[in-house]
């Protein structure tokens, strides 16, 4: 499926921004704004199937998003950016994107869900629940965070009201039980990480992956939605990179 996108700026450097779960391309306003105040850089979000003003599907496996991904991006991009779900779809994409740099924030790499024995068995049959209780769990833990703007907050709800909530269950069964390998990473890449990335992706897995090759940067004192709550230390956290600044 060809995504629909949105193209901000113009310049040679081109990046895109794979957004999470619930979302869409405009949520990512904080860092294209940024970016393009940055000059010299073209940037292009996507919406993913079911999301946004993309189509819905009978298929929402993480396979099908990445290859919409592959089919809608053009290869060799200098950066490509994946957050949450977006982290999940990109590393299944990201061989054959071929982009310079791969950045993944908070990516659902490993789901702090059960999935094995007795647990994973009461736990999947009563999902719908526990994903709830799981969700109770993170706000209760991102209070006294800042609270998105008003203008990101209209964005966040607009397109919290246009997804397909049909997938949700499918997708989190899917990631859960289909984590992403522990491996070299195909490109160069950035794994950035907030105070709740424990939930996608556990201390000894980062730690595992850092010493394969993949950096790891942590963002303190944000929760799971980064630049919606603190858009300046995650710009801080990922300018060099986007911008190409890296010295090494």
């Amino acid at each position: 499926m060809e995504l629909a996108t949105q193209v901000h700026g113009v310049g040679p450097r081109r990046v895109a921004l794979v957004h999470g779960l619930g979302a869409d391309g405009a949520t990512w306003r904080g860092l294209t704004d940024r970016l393009v105040a940055a000059g010299g850089v073209t940037v292009t979000t996507v919406d993913l199937r079911g999301h946004g003003d993309s189509d819905r599907a009978d298929d929402y496996s993480v396979c099908a998003f990445a290859d919409d991904l592959v089919e809608t991006l053009p290869v060799g991009l200098d950066v490509v950016v994946g957050h949450s779900l977006g982290g999940s779809v990109l590393e299944r994409a990201v061989e054959r994107m071929a982009p310079a740099r791969a950045v993944y924030l908070d990516p659902g790499f490993r789901l702090g869900l059960p999935t094995e024995g007795l647990t994973g068995r009461l736990f999947w049959a009563t999902a719908p629940v526990g994903l709830t209780l799981a969700a109770l769990a993170q706000k209760w833990r991102s209070r006294g965070r800042p609270a998105p703007s008003p203008e990101d907050a209209r964005l966040r709800d607009a397109a919290t009201s246009r997804f397909d909530r049909g997938m949700a269950f499918g997708v989190f069964r899917d990631v859960a039980h289909s984590p992403a390998p522990v491996a070299a990473p195909p490109v160069p890449s950035t794994l950035v990480l907030s105070d709740d990335s424990r939930a996608v992706l556990p201390d000894a897995t980062a730690m595992r992956l850092e010493a394969l090759g993949w950096e790891v940067r942590r963002v303190t004192g944000v929760g799971h939605d980064f630049w919606l709550q603190d858009a300046d230390r995650t710009w801080a956290a990922v300018r060099d990179v986007l911008l190409g600044e890296r010295t090494g």
